[in-house]
């Protein structure tokens, strides 16, 4: 038998909430943007990654011995962050640094950290 306790026991409609829902859901693009950047942070690596760069700006050198990856592995990684936008390089003669992309980025971030770690 189903569980029916997420159900209403009577059907009603409340027009003004189902309105501001309709509205909420209109911009389609940024809905489905929005879904892509969760795909993107839907991984423990690249998670760690952003762990690691919200405490200190890193080279990928730094990120693989921190992390226990390969530098591959690392910069793979960094390329699905880099066109999620989540993180920016900063070239420094032959090393590239890492950090997190924005203030957003790192309320986003913090935010879901804050979230899981709550009791």
């Amino acid at each position: 038998m189903p569980d029916t306790d997420d159900r209403c026991e009577t059907l009603c409609l409340h027009p003004e909430a189902i309105t501001r829902a309709r509205e909420a859901l209109a911009d389609e693009e940024a809905l489905f943007d929005a879904a892509e950047l969760f795909r993107t942070l839907g991984d423990q690596g690249r998670v760690r990654i952003l762990t690691a760069l919200s405490a200190a700006v890193l080279c990928v050198c730094d990120l693989a011995e921190i992390l226990a990856m390969s530098q591959s592995a690392v910069s793979h990684h960094l390329r699905l962050l880099r066109a999620a936008k989540l993180v920016r390089p900063r070239k420094d003669g032959k090393n590239v640094f890492y950090s997190l992309d924005d203030e957003h980025v790192r309320l986003l971030f913090r935010t879901a950290l804050d979230h899981v770690r709550e009791e």
